[in-house]
């Protein structure tokens, strides 16, 4: 079978020929999806250093290479900005123009994937600031309300430029949680973002669309709620942050796992020892369907430790598994 046929039974659970890295995708973005400003400038291939504001009104600044930059100047960190604040406009030809011109040159023999990097929560306190959000969401839960109801008012406005193209699979992102446990409270979640997720992931269910959810960090008390929402891959899994077991109890069946290689296995090596944890995995969540077999967070690994994973994943990632 193809690699989109194979990729649809390992998040259908339904008897996949082997495990891969993730389902092959051919992705597009608006400009801004990467943090770019209006001309397509800034964004994370910058030169280490450089400092620029994207197309929110949000300032940053590359620190290191082969990562993203980091928010340093925050728009909405007070309310009283909002009176003049400009949101993005989605229909922007700068900003949506470069969907259809990406789309454009997709193949159809990866699944045409639309990207909404920061969903709602990052997005949010990229403009707020982390640390000023987290107060306003107890002391002035209407500012923060607004602040995510309009930025899903953005998200739906460029889904349905990804639906004009045809996407089959949306990539979508929210760090919730933190080493130990989640970052932010059930009340919360449930009360200010959940109602916001849903009226995106309702709009993309209803045409049938796939979702990938990114979130780093301990899940296993949210996993419900994005099973309930209709995720259908989640990743990174973080190894050292989650009980894998656990985990791969309660989404058995219902929603595929996309990482759980320990990113500092594969940064320290050796060889021998990330073949050893892929194995491990691949018998620990893979052995019925359902698991992508991947780092647990993207960084500039060692060129020769990647290619071990990438060949132990070949090697050992047929069905039936072996165990380790």
């Amino acid at each position: 079978m193809d690699a989109k046929e194979n990729a649809l039974r390992i998040i259908r659970f339904d008897d996949p020929q082997r495990v891969t890295a993730g389902p092959p995708m051919h992705t597009i973005g608006y400009t801004g999806v990467n943090h770019e400003n209006c001309d397509g400038g800034g964004g994370h291939d910058c030169p280490v250093g450089t400092t620029w504001t994207d197309v929110w009104g949000t300032t940053w600044k590359k620190v290191q290479a082969g990562l993203m930059g980091f928010p340093q100047v925050h728009p909405l960190a007070k309310m009283e900005s909002l009176r003049s604040y400009r949101w993005p406009d989605a229909d922007d030809e700068r900003v949506c123009g470069r969907i259809r011109e990406q789309a454009a040159k997709s193949t159809g023999e990866a699944f045409l994937c639309g990207s909404h990097r920061e969903t709602v929560w990052e997005k949010s306190y990229m403009l707020v600031g982390m640390e000023d959000l987290m107060t306003y969401l107890f002391t002035e839960p209407g500012y923060a309300r607004e602040i995510f109801r309009r930025v899903m008012d953005f998200d739906l406005a460029i889904a349905r430029h990804y639906l004009a193209q045809g996407v089959e699979f949306v990539f979508m992102g929210d760090d919730l949680g933190s080493q130990s446990g989640p970052l932010l409270g059930p009340e919360i979640v449930e009360g200010f973002l959940v109602p916001e997720y849903r009226r995106l992931f309702e709009l993309y269910r209803s045409r049938g669309v796939l979702i990938a959810f990114h979130s780093c960090g301990n899940m296993a008390s949210l996993a419900d709620t994005f099973m309930d929402l209709g995720v259908n891959v989640l990743n990174p899994v973080q190894a050292t942050a989650n009980d894998l077991d656990e985990l791969r109890r309660k989404t058995a069946g219902r929603m595929a796992l996309q990482g759980a290689i320990s990113t500092a296995t594969i940064m320290a090596g050796p060889a021998e020892r990330i073949v050893a944890e892929v194995r491990q995995r691949l018998w620990q969540l893979g052995r019925e369907g359902g698991y992508f077999c991947a780092p647990d967070q993207g960084l500039p690994f060692p060129q020769e430790h990647v290619d071990a994973l990438n060949e132990a994943v070949e090697q050992y990632g047929q069905y039936p598994l072996s165990p380790p």
